[in-house]
């Protein structure tokens, strides 16, 4: 059988969505897992055995990556009767690639034992950062289990922050000497008999660890034995700290094209390295973070999470859009003697407040996203502010002359078609500082300027929209 038969993408797929699809549409198939088939769910036994043995066989094929992505894709009674046909040698895999969402629900009928069980088929590195996130403190035991060589480096690393390279980085890491020859290093590796996934490349120490260079599996490969491994390494390796943002070793490892890096201590010492599939995991994380802060919602909120998690994880923003829009009705109540002479300006509110709206989000897409890429330097504020206005006055006037010719038109008012036009020109303008000001403002606060953004501009700029459309109603119109 061809390896496109046996393991290719396009089938993994299909059997991660027939298992769903198995879950999902057969209740009897789920009752049966948990051991809580009804008289009113059963049907033919022979076809719910069938089913039964085809979601078996389908997780005893799948990866675990794509058995943590079925979980996620789940209802909380759905993963349950899933995790129950896990392998326990895969579990631990399972969950070191599942979200904090999954957590909560599998672990609930785990014992204490039962989770470090799960975890002895995993990395040391890996354990630590589990213990460290899982929702149930299981620290301690952890640490008592380990040898106690390695309990004093474990103590270390996790006193580094959650975002930080400490907290991610791996400690295995294979190193080798600078006065050896590669011969010797090639017949090192062979003994070994393995290395850690993700290497590209050996770190060369002095006998107290301090790191000397790195030497990539190429250089080994394509000189010759009898070379020393100083007169190849590389010299002047990328390093990182474990005190760095994770998430700005991961612009490096982007523009330097890195597979793994190596840590060093504050002398210089190596304690570990970080690998691409850490990396990886940073920039989803903080994508799917950003993505969810735009919005307003919490990243604990799960489309699987029950009723009452999901209102308690939303209500904060909600209550402020609440206040927003009650500051925004009283700007309309100001002018309801205004409204009452021309009622044609309550159908053409909206527009003015909607289109303002729009461009603020686009401003705030762009500088969010600008400012995580560390485009934008402090010397750039006024240069950004004018380009913004620039862009935002062109579209006013294009966008806000159709605007105002339509209304021209449909309500054969000349003045109420330039009040139209002046009003979109004058909300984008606002719309489009505002989308700069707000992000920078918060990341000078040291806040995260994707939190809430779309949600202040968007009170800000149907507030003002409002305010500008009326006021400029009353003042020419009346």
């Amino acid at each position: 059988m061809s390896v496109l038969k046996k393991n290719s993408a396009r089938q993994r797929d299909q059997e991660r969505a027939r298992l769903i699809w198995l879950l999902t549409t057969d209740k009897a198939v789920t009752s049966t897992l948990l051991g809580k088939l009804t008289l009113a769910e059963q049907y033919d036994v022979g076809t719910l055995a069938d089913d039964i043995a085809e979601v078996g066989a389908l997780v005893a094929h799948l990866p675990p990556p794509d058995l943590a992505d079925t979980l996620e894709a789940l209802p909380s009674e759905e993963r349950h009767a899933l995790w129950r046909l896990v392998q326990d040698h895969e579990r631990g895999q399972v969950l070191l690639e599942a979200s904090e969402n999954v957590w909560d629900d599998l672990i609930d009928e785990m014992s204490d034992r039962d989770i470090l069980d799960a975890l002895q088929t995993l990395d040391i590195d890996e354990q630590i950062y589990l213990v460290q996130h899982l929702p149930r403190n299981l620290t301690g035991r952890l640490l008592a289990s380990l040898p106690a060589d390695e309990r004093a480096r474990v103590r270390q690393v996790m006193h580094y922050e959650k975002n930080s390279v400490g907290a991610i980085m791996e400690f295995g890491v294979i190193t080798v000497r600078p006065d050896v020859t590669l011969g010797t290093v090639q017949r090192y590796l062979r003994r070994l008999g393995k290395m850690p996934d993700n290497t590209d490349k050996l770190f060369v120490t002095a006998r107290d660890k301090t790191l000397l260079g790195e030497l990539e599996l190429k250089t080994i490969l394509l000189n010759s034995t009898q070379q020393k491994v100083s007169e190849v390494m590389e010299n002047e390796p990328m390093v990182f700290s474990p005190e760095d943002d994770a998430e700005k070793a991961a612009r490096t490892f982007e523009r330097d094209d890195l597979v793994s890096a190596a840590v060093v201590d504050s002398v210089g010492k190596l304690m570990g390295r970080l690998t691409i599939d850490e990396i990886v995991d940073v920039v989803y994380e903080e994508t799917d973070n950003d993505l969810r802060a735009l919005g307003g919602i919490s990243a604990e909120d799960d489309v699987h999470a029950s009723v009452g998690k999901a209102v308690k994880t939303r209500w904060a923003w909600l209550a402020i859009n609440l206040c927003t829009a009650f500051i925004a009705s009283r700007v309309i109540d100001g002018f309801e003697h205004t409204i009452s002479q021309l009622v044609a300006l309550a159908s053409l509110m909206p527009i003015v407040a909607g289109i303002g709206g729009n461009t603020g989000n686009q401003t705030i897409t762009m500088i969010v996203r600008a400012l995580a890429l560390e485009n934008i330097q402090p010397g750039n504020f006024a240069f950004l502010i004018f380009r913004e206005m620039g862009v935002a006055l062109i579209n006013g006037l294009v966008w806000g002359g159709i605007m105002g010719g339509i209304t021209w038109w449909l309500y054969d008012d000349m003045a109420l078609g330039g009040v139209m036009m002046l009003a979109m020109v004058l909300n984008l303008l606002v719309a489009s500082m505002m989308g700069v000001i707000i992000p920078l403002t918060m990341t000078k606060l040291k806040r995260d300027p994707a939190v809430g953004s779309s949600v202040m501009i968007t009170a800000i700029t149907d507030t003002g929209g409002f305010f500008i459309f009326l006021g400029l109603a009353t003042i020419f119109l009346l």
